[in-house]
């Protein structure tokens, strides 16, 4: 799932934070697996505590206006323990 980032402008699309609460809560309960990636923000973090977050450092290019890029934090959030997966 890629919802819009939180406090950030540009989407055009309504989506507040009671839709992050229930993306949540989808996660915390539903019986298959699934991925959530999103920009990396305290609120955030702790919205989803108890999930498996991966934090990311990327680097942006596209819309940045520098060659460089822009660094940024992203989450990936999933709804699994790898580290409880069987090797075969």
């Amino acid at each position: 799932m890629d919802p819009p980032y939180w406090k950030t402008e540009g989407y055009g699309v309504d989506f507040d934070w009671r839709e992050y609460e229930r993306l949540a809560q989808l996660l915390r309960t539903m019986k298959g697996k699934a991925v959530v990636s999103i920009n990396d923000h305290p609120q955030i973090r702790e919205l989803f505590d108890g999930l498996q977050i991966v934090p990311l450092q990327l680097r942006y290019l596209i819309g940045t206006g520098d060659s460089r890029g822009k660094q940024a934090g992203e989450l990936i959030i999933k709804n699994w323990d790898d580290s409880q997966a069987m090797l075969i």
